[in-house]
């Protein structure tokens, strides 16, 4: 009877891993296809890929896998971090800290203030529950902007400011969200010193872990020639220090952004030599480069089904025009004063640039990951849930599409466009 037992567990067990592995295959399958098919179309293949998901879903054709917040967080994130702060170079980061930090944390602190305060008093909601979704909705990830940069050849100062404020305002949404969260969590009875306690903790604990892995993969890698052995060091960089930091509640987004940025701005001299091998360094940009375009490929296609199945006859199409119209708001006061206080110094932003700054802040995997993580008992957590991805999906497809033009019409595609050099040069 137990082997009977044993047996059929072990039959369910291998169907539902067919099942998977089924899933997986069809998903990579048809992004693929969708991907070739952007291209010639000369589309971000992200935006194609929510259509097709989109479609997928009303149709009932195929059966994707669930949108889960694990998925989002555990697996899809730490891929696209690493890749993008791996690639960021500090020699150019540094030129524009100023206006990148500015944005980037007192741009997503003014973004949050205003939609929190929006929410409150335009549209009645509990202020723990505005504080939740200010927090998470302020983080820009504007995936298929880089997208469209790389495929037209778009360099100089507007990617870098475009990828590094993304890239950094993720992290600085992931810890405003674990706070506001907290908040709300504890029925809005934290006091400001405890408020400023969890800040340094998740701030300070998430840079250590992720410092503390960024350095032992330098040193690890030094031990050997292997290309794929230096490879699976940073895999251990990026995937460790993110789940060691979220084991103690700090923030694994800025972990694996620290760990991605210390070993790829790492650079040998006369007296250290490089710790990875020429074949491994290559080899890593390549990896890297590989494992996010299957994050991003597999996560926008579930967003486009997650959206197209999401009940939003749930609440009146003013709650989700009114919520969006917020949210574009606070995006544009968290860009056009900051960059203003910029404007008469080598750092000045130029209009052409504070527009793509503001349109083109789309909404993506971060949001949606930390969304989908809210406990039942968060108020309005359904509600919230809904707007977010009503957000989401209207940043992508209708502020996605209409980017190409937009940068044609600035001067930043096409003929038009030149090398920007930065101000100061």
């Amino acid at each position: 009877m137990a082997d009977d037992i044993e047996i059929g567990a072990l039959a369910c067990e291998k169907a539902r891993m067919s099942e998977t592995l089924q899933q997986v295959m069809g998903v990579l399958a048809i992004a693929m296809l969708v991907a070739m098919l952007a291209r010639r179309l000369r589309l971000p293949y992200t935006i194609g890929l929510v259509l097709v998901g989109g479609l997928l879903a009303w149709s009932g054709a195929r059966r994707l896998p669930p949108l889960t917040s694990e998925l989002l967080y555990y697996l899809i994130l730490p891929p696209l971090l690493f890749e993008a702060s791996l690639t960021l170079r500090w020699k150019d980061l540094k030129r524009d800290l100023a206006p990148v930090l500015s944005l980037a944390v007192l741009g997503t602190v003014a973004a949050m203030a205003v939609v929190a305060v929006a929410l409150v008093w335009l549209m009645d909601w509990p202020v723990a529950s505005a504080l939740v979704f200010a927090a998470l909705i302020s983080a820009t990830d504007p995936v298929a902007i880089i997208a469209m940069f790389k495929d037209n050849g778009v360099h100089g100062r507007l990617r870098l400011l475009v990828e590094s404020e993304s890239l950094l305002n993720d992290a600085a949404a992931a810890v405003l969200f674990a706070l506001a969260l907290a908040f709300a969590l504890a029925g809005g009875r934290l006091t400001g010193a405890h408020m400023l306690w969890e800040l340094v903790r998740i701030v300070g604990g998430g840079a250590l872990i992720g410092a503390g892995f960024g350095f032992a993969v330098i040193l690890a890698a030094r031990g050997t020639t292997e290309h794929l052995v230096e490879l699976t060091l940073t895999a251990i960089g990026a995937f460790g220090s993110f789940l060691l930091a979220e084991h103690f509640h700090d923030s694994g987004v800025l972990a694996t952004v620290t760990a991605g940025l210390i070993i790829g701005n790492y650079r040998p001299t006369e007296q250290r030599g490089d710790f990875l091998t020429e074949k491994g360094r290559e080899f890593l940009i390549d990896f890297w480069d590989f494992a996010a375009f299957l994050a991003n490929s597999l996560v926008f296609l579930l967003i486009g089904a997650r959206v197209a199945a999401s009940p939003y006859e749930q609440h009146s199409w003013k709650v989700y025009a009114g919520v969006l119209a917020i949210t574009l708001a606070a995006r544009a006061v968290s860009v056009y004063p900051l960059a203003a206080l910029f404007s008469r110094s080598r750092w000045r932003i130029s209009q052409g640039e504070q527009f793509v700054l503001w349109w083109g802040g789309l909404r993506g995997a971060l949001a949606l990951a930390l969304v989908l993580s809210l406990p039942s008992r968060v108020p309005l957590r359904d509600e919230i849930v809904l707007v977010t991805f009503f957000c989401v999906a209207f940043s992508i497809v209708v502020q996605g599409l209409t980017m190409p033009p937009v940068l044609r019409k600035l001067g930043f595609l096409g003929a038009r466009h030149e090398q920007q050099p930065h101000p100061q040069q």
